[in-house]
């Protein structure tokens, strides 16, 4: 997540949307950040995190191309979402 965070140094969507580089990184993070959301809900039945099956349906996607990749998603999902995900896994890291 943190990495992603360095990729956007524009906080704006246009900049975003213009950067194709920019783009796929932040895209293939998604990817791998749904990778490992898939094998914690499949281990570790103990562990809740908000919308979980929403960030590996979002790596499916983006990995197997369902319909296209929306800019305005992955926009929303890095802006809204992985703030409050990476505040729940330093919780669950600090219990």
């Amino acid at each position: 997540m943190k990495l992603i965070a360095s990729l956007l140094t524009q906080k704006e969507f246009a900049a975003y949307q213009n950067d194709t580089r920019t783009r796929r990184a932040v895209e293939r993070n998604i990817e791998i950040i749904g990778e490992a959301m898939n094998r914690i809900l499949q281990n570790e039945t103990g562990i809740e995190l908000s919308n979980s099956r929403k960030i590996v349906d979002t790596r499916n996607r983006i990995i197997h191309g369902y319909d296209s990749v929306s800019d305005d998603i992955i926009w929303s999902i890095v802006m809204a979402h992985l703030p409050n995900l990476k505040l729940e896994v330093e919780k669950l890291l600090m219990e």
